[in-house]
């Protein structure tokens, strides 16, 4: 059951990207839903579940905000280190981004929804309840993922084949994630941390990359009203998978 609610989340993923993909001519229209996407997702989803998960504290901060901080800061060096790197070899890249931080960014969502796949398939070892209510969230912000996916990684000017390659990678990534469940169970403090840090790089990557990118050439009301559209749809997933 857990393998067959994937597939779902495997098609959802593949509709977000072809959405994506064929809305181009109104760039910042696709960049300012997918900025909203990306808030709703970390301040709505990975933070409460992070939070949740790993509920220790370190000098009375909890551990899941020490490394959200930690994500954000490291998704900054990166970025930093390899913008520098291509400019010292004197490469230039689209916008001054360079291509290698989308593949990254990418890569961390399918690893994400790798692990959208486990929760599947933790969640039907607990329950039928449980599972299909885990099962709606991730079936829904798949289609969240799949359109982030291909954005992240067409903004930073890689190929089209590299993006539609990173948008199947990220679709299959919830099917192998819910069949490792048969083998593997993932502590819930490490769980919790993960989301913690992945969050952190979300926001840098939503709140310094693509959102300013969205409003530099079209700052239009339309732009904004298309991220608290984005926010809104993570909030009513949230709330009906409650």
């Amino acid at each position: 059951m857990a393998v067959l609610v994937a597939l779902g989340a495997f098609l959802m993923t593949l509709a977000g990207g072809w959405t994506a993909q064929r809305v181009t001519d109104r760039r910042h229209l696709v960049l300012g839903l997918a900025g909203g996407l990306m808030l709703g997702v970390v301040g709505l989803d990975l933070l409460p579940e992070a939070l949740k998960a790993a509920g220790t504290e370190v000098f009375g901060v909890p551990a899941a905000l020490l490394l959200f901080v930690a994500g954000f800061l490291l998704a900054h060096l990166v970025e930093r280190l390899l913008a520098a790197r291509q400019a010292a070899h004197g490469g230039e890249e689209p916008h001054g981004r360079a291509p290698e931080v989308g593949l990254t960014a990418a890569g961390a969502m399918v690893g994400h929804s790798a692990m959208d796949g486990v929760a599947i398939g933790a969640a039907f070892q607990v329950g039928g309840g449980m599972g299909a209510a885990v099962a709606l969230a991730v079936v829904a912000h798949d289609f969240a993922d799949g359109f982030n996916t291909y954005t992240l990684t067409s903004l930073y000017g890689n190929a089209r084949r590299k993006a539609l390659a990173m948008l199947f990678a990220d679709a299959a990534a919830p099917v192998v994630g819910a069949a490792s469940t048969a083998f593997v169970t993932i502590p819930k403090v490490v769980l919790g941390g993960y989301l913690g840090f992945f969050g952190g790089v979300l926001l840098y990557l939503a709140a310094a990359e693509i959102l300013p990118e969205a409003h530099h050439e079209h700052p239009a009301r339309s732009t904004l009203l298309c991220t608290v559209a984005g926010v809104g749809f993570i909030w009513l997933v949230v709330g009906v998978a409650g």
